[in-house]
């Protein structure tokens, strides 16, 4: 298990915002930083955030007329090495056409070597129109804003249109820092990419599309092929449709204003985008926000694939936070998938995410309240200080831990379980800034290190939980170092039993747990029936196992159970658990007393036949 380093760079805003269904809450206090343009906040924050919540945080953008006098049009026609103009309002000089005044061009033919330049100084909207334009440059830029109150590209109907930049620019500085041009479509003004027709850059030097203002896509078929980032809004990127086809060397979608903690943020309202990337998919200084459309996301070449130690290839990351409130994720990333230095908040949407580390990673507080999060492949699927899982369909596969609720602070007590760094007299820390707290939903877990870990403690007041844990002997289905109160919900736990643990004495709810003398084979159904022989549940393990864990408000404290092995699992069988299995036929392999807790490693507690017991010797 690693210990993530806690950043905590977040906007005010956020801070004002509780966690639903969460037992505690932590007091922070806030300063304004050197710069006065973010505000650092010195505690955890919760992650109780909706798309709409984080975009009042932000500055957000002004839309752009969207219809237009025709007859007042200025056309300007490519003639490869020149162009023809009829109209006011632009300037020819061989190959270089400069557009000096509001108003609207429409662009028609081929520029083989120049470039068409935005140079505006009046107020107003410089509306282009691409009608079947293809232009291109050995030396800079082929369209470029280097001055203009506002810019909207309108791709017309029907239209195929295609830029190229330079491989080298002449003026040789085409770094962030500065408004020198660094991409086939530049603009150092607000930035509209509307219109249906279809748009294909070639970013040879740097990027493909770069404002460095803010960029709105409303529409279009954009194909961006960059060496560096293929898309950059440094005050914002927002795609309300389109659709998309990026392909990155760098980044696939990126805004980086990290001067003013309201700007620096990305948000997919709509569309359909896919992004090929070798480093992030999409990333902000701020925040990442997805409301609705389509993301598909392949960085560093997938879960599978080997990086250079110096690079960190994921999927979505928001400095702030990472936001979901709706739309379809397929994420294939060689680090993590989904990652915030400060909160992620999953409120609706599909996500599936595949990942070479973790799936979704917070460095502060992780909430999933709905949607439906399929987690196929990590090293560790949810990890962040605080771990909330409230509502929605959570399925994870981890290779270590499937969740891990670990903080970097030394905010610490001795405890006597769990598997943090060993304090005075070989006893275990307790990171009093770690929880995983689960209040509703499903959430199922397949890992072969701990299923549930908490450095702290873990709190569960509903929802479903079902655990398929370790296989080998030096983790547990359940791990946590403070306590772990129990008090609504269903828990089915299942893994070895070198270090199982059950919830912790004093919970609401009751529970049960028996260690096994002889570890039970993957497919094997588990039944646990009451002192009448009833079946309480049943479960079908999908890998081997010697202890079983079992919570729900069927479980009465002092009263004894058995764990049968045999018989079949019920028709109603979710995630393998049911409560209609036939034990007919089933072998007994356990007894214990509901309300007995095991915690720590396996001397003291009933195998087979025997009551478990509470002992447990502490973790090395």
């Amino acid at each position: 298990m690693r210990r993530p380093t806690l950043k905590l760079l977040i906007p005010a805003a956020l801070t004002a915002a509780l966690l639903v269904g969460c037992s505690s809450t932590t007091d922070s206090t806030s300063t304004t930083s050197s710069g006065g343009s973010a505000t650092v906040i010195e505690a955890a924050t919760d992650a109780n955030l909706t798309v709409e919540a984080a975009m009042a945080a932000n500055t957000a953008t002004e839309p752009v007329e969207s219809t237009w006098d025709e007859s007042a049009e200025v056309t300007i026609t490519l003639t490869g090495s020149s162009a023809t103009v009829d109209g006011d309002g632009v300037s020819v000089d061989g190959s270089t056409i400069t557009i000096t005044a509001p108003g609207t061009y429409r662009v028609s033919g081929t520029l083989d070597d120049g470039s068409l330049v935005v140079s505006s100084a009046g107020d107003g909207l410089v509306r282009i129109v691409l009608d079947d334009a293809s232009l291109s440059s050995s030396t800079t830029s082929p369209l470029q804003v280097t001055d203009a109150s506002a810019v909207a590209v309108v791709l017309e109907d029907g239209t195929t249109n295609s830029l190229s930049d330079a491989s080298e620019y002449a003026s040789a500085d085409t770094s962030t820092e500065t408004d020198a041009p660094n991409a086939a479509l530049y603009s150092t003004a607000d930035l509209t990419i509307t219109g249906t027709g279809s748009l294909d850059v070639h970013g040879n030097a740097n990027d493909g599309i770069a404002s460095k203002d803010g960029l709105v896509i409303e529409s279009g078929t954009l194909t961006v092929d960059a060496v560096d980032d293929a898309i950059r809004g440094k005050d914002s990127v927002v795609v309300n449709g389109g659709t998309l086809t990026l392909t990155a060397g760098g980044d696939g979608l990126k805004s980086d204003n990290d001067e003013d903690a309201a700007l620096g943020y990305i948000y997919l309202a709509d569309g359909d985008v896919t992004v090929t990337a070798g480093d992030d998919g999409l990333t902000a200084t701020t925040d990442v926000i997805v409301g609705g459309g389509t993301l598909t996301v392949e960085s560093g070449g997938g879960a599978g694939a080997t990086v250079a130690a110096d690079a960190s290839p994921k999927g979505l990351v928001g400095d702030v936070s990472v936001v979901v409130g709706g739309g379809t994720l397929l994420v294939d990333a060689a680090d993590d998938a989904v990652h915030s230095a400060g909160v992620v908040s999953v409120t609706d949407g599909v996500l599936t995410l595949a990942s070479g580390d973790d799936g979704i990673h917070a460095d502060n507080a992780l909430q999933i309240t709905g949607g439906a999060v399929e987690i196929t492949d990590s090293y560790e699927g949810l990890e962040a200080a605080q771990i909330t899982v409230a509502g929605g369909d959570v399925s994870v596969v981890a290779v270590d831990d499937g969740l891990n609720a670990a903080s970097s602070t030394e905010d610490a007590t001795e405890d006597t379980s769990g598997d943090a760094a060993a304090g005075p007299g070989g006893e275990m820390a307790t990171d009093a800034n770690a929880l995983v707290t689960i209040a509703g939903g499903t959430l199922l877990v397949d890992a072969q290190g701990d299923g549930l870990d908490s450095n702290g403690s873990m709190v569960m007041t509903g929802g479903t939980v079902v655990v398929s844990g370790p296989t080998n002997a030096g983790n547990g289905a359940l791990d946590y170092n403070g306590t772990f109160e129990i008090s609504g919900g269903e828990l089915i736990a299942v893994g070895s039993s070198g270090m199982a643990q059950t919830p912790s004495d004093g919970s609401t709810q009751s529970f049960v747990g028996f260690t096994l003398s002889s570890t039970q084979g993957d497919g094997s159904v588990v039944h646990v029936l009451d002192a009448d022989g009833t079946v309480v549940a049943s479960f079908e393990a999908t890998k081997e196992f010697s202890s079983v864990v079992y919570s729900s408000a069927d479980i009465t404290s002092g009263e004894e159970y058995t764990l049968t092995v045999g018989g079949t699992v019920g028709d109603d069988a979710v995630h393998g658990l049911s409560h209609s299995g036939d034990a007919d036929g089933a072998t007994s392999v356990g007894t214990a007393t509901a309300g007995t807790v095991i915690a720590g490693m396996g001397g003291g507690m009933g195998g087979a036949g025997g009551g478990a017991g509470g002992g447990g010797r502490q973790r090395p």
